[in-house]
């Protein structure tokens, strides 16, 4: 029996996205980040209103640079997801479903959501 050869578009090294594409898929990586994020999140919020040692454990948690971090990628992830998801719902209303505006609401989604990641960056680490 003779081996199927695999079609060139399942090749996910060989697939080269439009920008819009690429912002999609970043849609669907950042909501799956925020799920995955979602008990962390809310486990560190009931530590920190538990009281004040559970407030002040919660504090030297964040001095922690790698938490920083990872705060800081969840903050990328809940700004493009938000952004994104926006911009979806303008797609599924019809406005700006032609390619040069489809191009730059792409672009306008991962500026605005680039900014935000710096200036929470900014503030986060200053």
């Amino acid at each position: 029996m003779k081996p199927i050869a695999r079609p060139v578009y399942l090749d996910l090294l060989r697939i080269h996205l439009p920008l819009p594409g690429w912002v999609s898929f970043l849609h669907r990586i950042s909501g799956a980040l925020l799920f995955a994020a979602l008990p962390l999140g809310v486990w560190a919020l009931s530590m920190s209103l538990s009281g004040e040692a559970g407030f002040l454990q919660m504090a030297d948690c964040l001095a922690n640079p790698l938490v920083k971090w990872f705060l800081l990628l969840s903050i990328w992830a809940f700004a493009h997801h938000f952004l994104a998801g926006l911009r979806h719902l303008a797609l599924d209303v019809h406005w700006g479903v032609d390619l040069p505006r489809a191009r730059q609401s792409s672009i306008a989604v991962l500026l605005a959501s680039g900014l935000f990641t710096l200036f929470a960056a900014w503030r986060l680490f200053a």
